[in-house]
């Protein structure tokens, strides 16, 4: 179980620190882990690298094991807080835009994300301030779950588009886009359902993997000038690392 844990918070870190030089590199909020800012806001490039930082620094820590439970739940907690400044009311006035409620989720499963590894990690004595804020990490499993039941409605909804996403060499895109939206379903239901937490987390972080091999690695080394497409690598191998880590925590369930 180490081992696997090791796995997943390595998958998580290399996301953030992946995210954290987009900002560099763009000096702009090119990744979903951060809104972009309103532009009337002044020092905007300095902003997406200030952010940007908090995402590499947090990356590098985790692999380091320095102060990696604070920093995520810091670092989950601020997300969270953009999300409900910018993202929340951004959502609630275009209801029926499938890419907002896209970056929408993804920007609380990199919250989650954070929020899963505070989890994994030893508990340490904080301030009344960071200890609130620990009440949140329970958040991580259902944030995953429930971007998954979104992914899988927007796969239905639009579907003719899923399928031109699907490598042109794998036959019937129609059938595996559908696939692809059940077996998201299934997994969601049942990494919250304890008897079932840890086979569905386990066969969701296979299944999110592939994709990031068969699907996410292509279509970002073709366009590597494209930060969309990197930028939904790294958040495929995110997800596959929090999958695995609620697996870890069911099985330690189990064993207790």
């Amino acid at each position: 179980m180490k081992a696997l844990t090791l796995t997943a918070r390595s998958f998580i870190a290399i996301a953030l620190i992946a995210f954290g030089i987009q900002h560099f590199i763009y000096l702009e909020f090119v990744t979903r882990a951060f809104p972009v800012i309103p532009l009337w806001i002044p020092a905007h490039s300095l902003l997406a690298c200030l952010l940007g930082a908090c995402l590499l620094i947090t990356g590098v820590c985790i692999f380091l094991n320095i102060k990696a439970r604070l920093l995520c739940i810091l670092l989950g907690s601020l997300i969270l807080f953009m999300f409900a400044l910018l993202i929340l009311p951004s959502l609630l006035t275009n209801l029926s835009n499938g890419l907002i409620w896209t970056n929408a989720g993804k920007a609380l499963v990199i919250a989650g994300a954070n929020f899963l590894v505070a989890a994994s990690l030893p508990k340490e004595q904080y301030g009344k301030f960071v200890s609130f804020l620990e009440s949140l990490i329970p958040l991580g499993r259902y944030f995953l779950c429930g971007f998954f039941i979104l992914a899988a409605t927007l796969h239905f909804i639009y579907a003719a588009f899923v399928a031109t996403l699907i490598p042109t060499w794998i036959p019937a895109p129609m059938f595996w886009t559908y696939f692809a939206g059940v077996a998201l379903i299934a997994g969601a239901i049942g990494m919250l359902i304890p008897r079932t937490a840890q086979l569905a987390a386990t066969l969701s972080a296979i299944m999110v993997f592939i994709w990031v091999i068969i699907l996410h690695i292509p279509r970002a080394l073709a366009d590597l000038h494209n930060a969309n497409e990197t930028t939904a690598t790294f958040e495929a191998l995110t997800m596959c690392g929090m999958a695995i880590l609620i697996a870890v925590f069911a099985a330690q369930k189990k064993r207790n």
